[in-house]
């Protein structure tokens, strides 16, 4: 079971997440989320704005407890510093301060930039620049920095994300297009002069206030934080009875060929020779890993020799030396 926190009604309204836009900018698709208009304002119903955020942290949950990669997208000035410290320290992926086109559709060429600014990172670290003249690595440094800051929070994105966190749909539709194009769920806080649609998980609410976005963020970084928590200790348990199966494995199979050694060594009669040659080579170093496919060739070498030197000894019985016959 989940152990993190929602938000309350009451705490939501504290923090100014009712608050929609102007009357006369609304967008006629959210009129499911407004409770009422106040002063030519509208305000947001925070019981849709509760069962939202639920859906929306549980569905996030289970993704990071599966693996999946998640991106945090807040380009808004109100909103990067918050987008980027949750990220950060959910685990999560991150863009705040562009999107940039084909992130997703044309991953490609972003991975590229990707490449080029870890290439970076690793030969400053390494003193690589050091052979460069001053103004050179100035240069160099700028450019570092110009990479970090578009391309810097999504440096661990493998391929298509499992999901997309968006704030303010309007500012981010090129994300949200992205997203619909490849089959990427979609989580947003909404406003009320946002279109809902192509919106998976909608978290009606003021993402405007600073205040207001703290407060819903803050429970989404915490449902995926947790989720990847347990992702880390499922793969670590999973690891383990790898290890310990395969230890297992290992050690029934040394074992099955020093049984097979022995019987071989104990039952023949035939050929004491070559079992004996063949025990040896079972025996000699037990502790060395012998797998099944060298266990079998070796009895298979055993069975021939001892099959060879009984077939030449009944030859040696039955040959018989003919007498020349005299001209």
């Amino acid at each position: 079971m989940p152990k993190y926190k929602l938000p309350k009604a009451e705490e939501l309204f504290e923090a100014g997440v009712h608050f929609g836009h102007q009357v006369r900018r609304w967008h006629p698709a959210m009129e499911k989320y407004i409770f009422a208009q106040r002063s030519g304002i509208h305000i947001v119903d925070l019981d849709k704005t509760v069962e939202g955020l639920k859906a929306a942290t549980q569905f996030l949950y289970e993704t990071a407890a599966k693996g999946g990669q998640i991106i945090f997208v807040g380009t808004k000035r109100q909103a990067a510093e918050i987008i980027a410290t949750e990220a950060k320290r959910a685990g999560a992926l991150f863009v705040n301060d562009r999107w940039l086109g084909g992130t997703v559709t044309n991953f490609r060429i972003v991975r590229k930039n990707i490449d080029k600014l870890v290439d970076f990172i690793n030969k400053r670290q390494t003193g690589q620049f050091d052979k460069y003249t001053k103004k050179e690595r100035l240069l160099l440094d700028r450019e570092i920095d110009k990479l970090q800051i578009s391309v810097g929070g999504i440096v661990g994105l493998q391929g298509k994300p499992a999901a997309l966190f968006i704030i303010d749909t309007r500012r981010e539709k090129t994300a949200i297009n992205e997203a619909r194009i490849t089959g990427i769920p979609v989580v947003a806080i909404v406003d009320t002069n946002s279109d809902p649609r192509n919106i998976n998980y909608l978290i009606p609410g003021n993402d405007d206030a600073i205040r207001s976005i703290s407060t819903i963020v803050k429970p989404v970084a915490d449902a995926v934080a947790e989720g990847y928590a347990e992702y880390a200790e499922k793969s670590a348990k999973e690891k383990k009875e790898r290890d310990e199966a395969k230890e297992a494995a290992k050690q029934k199979a040394v074992e099955e060929a020093v049984a097979q050694a022995e019987a071989v060594k104990v039952t023949s009669s035939e050929s004491p020779h070559a079992t004996e040659v063949a025990g040896k080579k079972l025996v000699e170093k037990p502790e060395k890993l012998i797998s099944p496919l060298e266990t079998e060739i070796i009895e298979e070498k055993v069975k021939k020799d001892i099959k060879d030197e009984v077939k030449e000894k009944k030859t040696r019985g039955k040959v018989k030396v003919k007498p020349k016959l005299k001209k």
